[in-house]
């Protein structure tokens, strides 16, 4: 028997049996992931052949695999939680002021034709006691357009979850797309653009909130 004072502390057994743990658990991620690579590459193989195509072909021959792999990309957002990209990234602030993060890049897909929309996201909000870590934002939003959605919903979504993280007094998001299912294909309108809000808390209730946001917008 070892001497006790060559045994593993309570924390140092932890750790290791944490280690041993995610290592598990990565390694049931790499299995499950490799899974859904060979389903989604087969799945788009039938697609592919489906519409008359040969796969046989010299342009064709990865195609498959490398469609999956960017539909994985596209919708990784289902890979991902709120709690995993903003990290504890909150921060004391004594601002009471509003906080505008303007013109965030947005790429999503529609939920009815698996279609991109593509556009801009506007994020407001009021803090009371604690900011957001700028990136955060921007991180959040991408959370929620890499998945299927449609633009109503994903504004909100985006709106209820700085809230939630925030427990801020207020907040306001605007969307701003181009839907590639209405200018490619259905009635073809290709300067249309869809835009969306969400309002909470104060800048619900509070006209001259509203009015700060949208202001700030204009800038």
């Amino acid at each position: 028997m070892r001497p006790p004072s060559c045994l593993p502390c309570p924390a140092r057994v932890a750790t290791i049996l944490g280690r041993l743990r995610g290592g598990r658990d990565r390694g049931e991620q790499a299995l499950a992931d490799n899974s859904l690579d060979k389903s989604l590459e087969d799945s788009w193989a039938n697609i592919i052949e489906s519409i008359g195509e040969d796969l046989s072909r010299p342009g064709l021959l990865d195609t498959p695999k490398r469609a999956a792999s960017a539909f994985q990309f596209l919708t990784r957002g289902y890979q991902q939680s709120v709690d995993e990209v903003v990290n504890e990234a909150l921060f004391p602030s004594d601002s009471s002021e509003m906080v505008l993060v303007q013109d965030v890049e947005l790429y999503s897909l529609c939920e009815h034709h698996l279609l991109p929309f593509i556009g801009k996201c506007h994020v407001a909000y009021i803090p009371t006691g604690k900011v957001l870590g700028l990136s955060k934002v921007a991180r959040i939003v991408d959370v929620f357009a890499r998945r299927l959605q449609i633009q109503e919903a994903l504004t909100t979504q985006i709106a209820q979850t700085i809230m939630d993280v925030t427990n801020a007094q207020g907040v306001g998001v605007i969307i701003e797309a181009q839907h590639m299912c209405m200018m490619m294909r259905g009635v073809e309108k290709q300067n249309s653009l869809m835009k969306t809000s969400a309002m909470l808390g104060t800048f619900r209730s509070d006209q001259k909130t509203r009015d700060e946001f949208l202001s700030l917008l204009q800038m």
